[in-house]
């Protein structure tokens, strides 16, 4: 398996946390589950043209080979037959609109092909990639689009930048409400710019949050006593982790703690 990551120059690196591309021609598992964190990403399929979507009932139908995956509230199937080649970019939260000159929440839980909104050129990188000759240089390739394309035009709402860190400080204890008071704005306004950058509600960001909180540290491998995880990352007790950890992942915390670990901690094996 071949995975490298590039972070981007200024001012890309505001606004996209980081460029990756992985190669695994052969994965011992059929799909994998990918549990939600939050971030919007752009997903470019380099050894076929098409990406296999699970539906609701875990039927799979072949799609564009570029998606745009919106921020999610709950796991994704995908299907490793698709990581044999492919390169993607991972938003920061609150940084998408400018790329897509449109609300964010317009893409959570979808993925929507990305000729949709980069129109032709979406196409035109796909090509430039196929012709890079190393995955250093794909990588190189990807920039230079972003940065042509969208350096001049990069933007974030002050706002919701304040409130995403305020939210980071203190995420066991911030009240939506309290943070909404310190913006100026009311309750109301504020959840709605929120959703429209970010692609989640002000307390779906904060519940998913408090989840990757207990993900990573499950990931970490430490020796799990359930009862002081629940209350370090937020939860009023046990009971109210476990039923959380299922919302947004599909199993329970025991399950993910047995199955095979990936590098990355959002990514399970699922079958």
């Amino acid at each position: 398996m071949t995975y490298l990551e590039r972070i981007p120059v200024v001012p890309l690196s505001d606004h996209i946390r980081l460029l990756w591309y992985t190669s695994a021609k052969q994965v011992s598992h059929k799909r994998e589950r990918v549990l939600p964190y939050g971030c919007v990403q752009v997903v470019i399929n380099l050894a076929r043209d098409y990406i296999w979507e699970y539906t609701d009932n875990a039927e799979r139908r072949p799609i564009a080979p570029f998606l745009i995956v919106g921020a999610r509230s709950t796991y994704e199937l995908v299907d490793s037959a698709d990581m044999a080649e492919v390169i993607g970019i991972v938003f920061e939260p609150g940084a998408f609109s400018c790329f897509a000159r449109d609300a964010v929440d317009r893409f959570s839980n979808l993925n929507v092909p990305l000729e949709d909104v980069w129109g032709v050129a979406a196409r035109g990188l796909r090509g430039c990639l196929l012709e890079a000759p190393t995955p250093a240089a794909k990588l190189r390739c990807l920039e230079d689009f972003l940065h042509q394309r969208f350096a001049g035009r990069l933007s974030r709402c002050k706002v919701v930048q304040f409130a995403l860190w305020r939210f980071g400080q203190s995420p066991l204890t911030a009240a939506v409400s309290e943070i909404a008071r310190e913006t100026g704005w009311s309750g109301r306004h504020f959840s709605q710019r929120f959703r429209e950058e970010v692609g989640l509600s002000p307390k779906a960001w904060c519940r998913l949050q408090r989840f990757q909180r207990a993900v990573q540290q499950l990931h970490a491998g430490e020796h799990v006593r359930w009862a002081e995880l629940a209350l370090d990352c937020g939860y009023y007790d046990q009971s109210h982790f476990a039923n959380e950890f299922r919302a947004f992942s599909g199993i329970d915390a025991t399950s993910y703690c047995s199955a095979p670990q990936t590098r990355w901690a959002n990514h399970i094996p699922a079958e």
